[in-house]
């Protein structure tokens, strides 16, 4: 992966098309109760207004991918969901859960050349498609052709999905809207705090490692999944002793990378989630580490004599309880 330094006057508004994102499509009549059974989500009682995040993990517990889910326009589409994921990981994602499809009503497809998945940033392309830019997290919005997504707040700023037919230019209101840079908006999703799983980290973390279950990813309500059993014991037996946290860098980070702490040299205390160029140089990052080595020492790229990682502020709490 290679990163650039994202200048400190790159705009933080503006619409983007994310080609490192994928589109898999699940449909027909069992679709909702397959997707049930695979994800960490309740899919079966999504409203057709809302999203949610969701993982897909292996019989251990580890996130083999990472979703947005929501229903297409029932009244268009009926029995479809839509789940957007890391395009590197489509391919994979979706042979995989085909496996388990069997005799259940529903086919999945790759609809990335279908729809086609933009970015939004600040308020401007929301309120554009009729999206308020106060509008709740996970919010949909049908817009005939296609639906907007509102997404969490990040740094003051709105922002949204947008999934539209490829075959057709995006909406003319969006026209006048200027092209958010990839750097930008792969910023404002590390400092969401929102670990989306890419090939360098799949299968790597339980939910609860990169704090999926805080932000909506995993319901323990629902039935059981791939991996259940695992989540469920990591969420109600024991202490949790891994957490994603946030840090700055003055290096270049990227998924996958160990992280090493000073009093323990020969293993690594962590691993880059997700990261991406931070406005004025070096890096942001989502990292997987060790509570243990928060209590001293520090933290560092490669190993101990690597760049030095800044602990930042994460826009949830970690629960002290679960620390």
């Amino acid at each position: 992966m290679i990163i650039v330094t994202m200048n400190p006057t790159t705009s933080l508004d503006g619409v983007l098309h994310l080609s490192d994102w994928g589109l898999i499509r699940a449909q027909g009549p069992d679709a909702a109760n397959f997707l049930q059974g695979q994800l960490t989500q309740d899919v079966a009682h999504l409203p057709p207004d809302q999203a949610r995040l969701a993982g897909f993990c292996t019989p251990k517990g580890r996130l083999m991918a990472s979703f947005v889910v929501w229903r297409a326009n029932p009244a268009s589409q009926p029995d479809t969901f839509y789940l957007a994921c890391s395009a590197d990981l489509l391919a994979p994602t979706l042979k995989r859960l085909a496996m388990f499809v069997m005799r259940a009503r529903c086919k999945l497809s790759d609809a990335s050349a279908e729809l086609r998945l933009y970015g939004l940033a600040g308020a401007s392309p929301l309120v554009a498609l009729g999206l308020p830019a106060s509008a709740a997290a996970w919010t949909v919005l049908d817009l005939g052709k296609g639906q907007a997504l509102a997404l969490p707040d990040v740094e003051g700023q709105p922002r949204g999905l947008l999934a539209w037919p490829a075959d057709g230019e995006a909406p003319a209101a969006l026209a006048s809207l200027p092209v958010l840079a990839p750097v930008a908006w792969a910023w404002l999703e590390v400092r969401s705090g929102v670990a989306r799983i890419v090939m360098a980290t799949s299968e790597h973390f339980v939910p609860q490692m990169v704090n999926f279950e805080l932000v909506g990813g995993v319901n323990f309500q629902k039935g059981c999944y791939p991996g259940q059993e695992v989540v469920a014991r990591s969420q109600y037996r024991g202490t949790l002793k891994r957490r994603a946290l946030a840090f700055d860098c003055a290096a270049d980070l990227a998924p996958g990378q160990a992280i090493f702490h000073t009093a323990d040299p020969d293993q690594p205390a962590g691993e880059v989630a997700l990261a991406a160029p931070r406005p004025g140089g070096g890096s942001s990052a989502l990292v997987e580490v060790k509570l243990a080595a928060l209590e001293g020492g520090s933290l560092h790229l490669g190993s101990v004599t690597g760049p030095l990682l800044v602990p930042t502020a994460l826009p949830y709490s970690i629960p002290t309880d679960r620390a």
